[in-house]
């Protein structure tokens, strides 16, 4: 097999791998998703995702984008012989990401009832927030562990982990929702935490490097460069969260509890159901890249490869979606979220620019040019916030979901221009050639949902289906051989 055929069959085993990860996980969470639905209603997805949202800034916040730094230092330590490097940065993280994981505990107690506030425009969550200091701390610790085995390329216990974590966490939480309805949401989240936490835990203890001992100065010392590199990471990962937190409250402020609900459900749909490639893509993608950062030409052929296996993939899903839209809706909730069905019409359409976008933003990070990160994370989110008010206001849910259709292509477009002009990344001819058919076969599957009589627009639908799945398998037999990929993954191989 060719060089190039390597690396797109390397790029396949690890989204596979991660893919039925993703979907493994996509079935638990239908099944919890679909719970929370009939038990606790529109208004218990609101109150979830507002509290899902401030954790997520506070823990943006105080872990100082070390889980994504440690990434890059670690893959980068990897590739050498000599893993005593490779130990340290462990050793450094494994220390810190206690202090950080605290002092997040600390300040979502202390500020409970300024958050509680801030969230729900009133004070009667403090005491949730109290006790949610503890998922505070354990996610980042969790955060901490997957870092480990993401930039030691230890992917199958990784897989693994996040396996039985989701299904050990379902099995404990659905009964809390059973029986305590909407008092049951601030445990359930607790115990994902630990549960979470403890699994991965498990998992790490079985890498094999050793743990080295320092003193306070020498940790202050060594964590420097990781700390940096991380503030950066933070800064930017705290925007984005505080922007889906600004959407959701803007969203409460004019409409309801009941209609954060909705939105929460439908951008979990478009963010994780149909986003699962890029989770998938991105554990084996970002170690990859940040590996060769050094080398501009490498980095190039690796964007390129990325960006279309990511094409290839969304293409099918976005066009399965389509077809099964308000089936899809109903399967996962109740037939009361039909509501966003408009939204996540669109914002499915938007996940196409995305997956391009996606392939060209890991190079800023890979590449640790924070002060590009920053300025560009700010401006992308503030245009992002602005247009999905403007679109809420206008078109109420199903506005939104054109406003990120909207976003995702000027996002595609600005990271195109901008990665061409500091790094000299350019997509390839053949890759534009694969993504206008793959546009065509997207846009004509939207088209066919217009159609008004029931029979022809499947039968429109369903050729398009037909066609975008044996394109795809087409396009991976050309760049890959898809017998060949398809006996390696069967084939046994070595324990990691």
């Amino acid at each position: 097999m060719s060089k190039n055929k390597n690396s797109y069959s390397q790029i396949m085993k690890a989204t596979s791998l991660f893919g039925g990860v993703q979907v493994f996980n996509i079935l638990i969470s239908v099944i919890r998703s679909k719970a929370i639905a009939l038990l606790v209603g529109p208004i218990g997805f609101g109150v979830i995702g507002l509290l899902n949202s401030t954790l997520r800034i506070i823990g943006d916040f105080t872990k100082v984008g070390l889980d994504t730094s440690a990434v890059k230092e670690i893959s980068e330590q990897n590739t050498q012989a000599d893993n005593s490097k490779v130990s340290e940065i462990i050793s450094v993280l494994e220390k810190i990401i206690w202090i950080t994981g605290t002092l997040g505990a600390l300040i979502t107690i202390v500020f409970s009832k300024v958050i509680s506030r801030l969230t729900f425009g009133n004070t009667d969550y403090t005491y949730a927030f109290v006790w949610l200091s503890i998922a505070v701390l354990f996610t980042q610790l969790t955060k901490g562990k997957i870092a480990i085995l993401q930039g030691t390329r230890r992917l199958k216990k990784l897989a693994s982990a996040n396996l039985i974590s989701s299904s050990i966490s379902l099995v404990i939480t659905l009964p809390l929702y059973y029986f305590f309805k909407i008092d049951g949401i601030v445990p359930a989240l607790i115990g994902t935490a630990l549960i979470t936490f403890g699994i991965f835990k498990f998992f790490t203890k079985e890498v094999d490097i050793p743990r080295i001992s320092f003193t306070k100065k020498e940790l202050f010392h060594k964590s420097k460069a990781m700390l940096l590199l991380g503030a950066t990471m933070s800064v930017t990962s705290m925007i984005v969260a505080l922007t889906g937190f600004l959407i959701q409250i803007f969203i409460r402020s004019t409409d309801s509890l009941e209609a954060v609900g909705f939105y929460s459900a439908g951008f979990l749909i478009v963010n994780a159901y149909v986003g699962m490639i890029f989770t998938a893509m991105s554990t084996d993608y970002f170690p990859r890249l940040a590996a060769i950062n050094t080398d501009d030409k490498k980095m190039n052929v690796a964007v390129n490869q990325q960006a279309d296996v990511a094409i290839l993939l969304i293409t099918p899903v976005i066009v399965l979606f389509l077809t099964f839209a308000p089936f899809i809706v109903e399967l996962l909730y109740s037939s009361t979220f039909n509501v966003i069905i408009g939204f996540v019409t669109f914002g499915v359409l938007g996940t196409f620019f995305k997956a391009v976008s996606f392939s060209l933003g890991y190079v800023i990070i890979a590449k640790g040019h924070s002060k590009v990160f920053i300025t560009l994370s700010v401006i992308f989110n503030s245009v992002f916030l602005t247009i999905s008010v403007i679109s809420y206001n206008i078109g109420g849910l199903t506005g939104l979901g054109i406003g990120f259709l909207g976003y995702y292509f000027i996002h595609f477009i600005a990271l195109k221009v901008l990665t061409k002009y500091l790094y000299e990344i350019s997509l390839t001819k053949s890759f534009y050639r694969t993504f206008l058919i793959c546009a065509m076969v997207c846009g004509s599957s939207f088209m066919a949902t217009l159609v008004e009589t029931v029979y022809l627009r499947y039968l429109l639908m369903s050729i398009i289906v037909i066609f975008s799945l044996l394109y795809t398998l087409k396009q991976f037999d050309k760049k890959m051989d898809l017998k060949v990929f398809i006996k390696s993954i069967f084939k046994k191989e070595p324990k990691e």
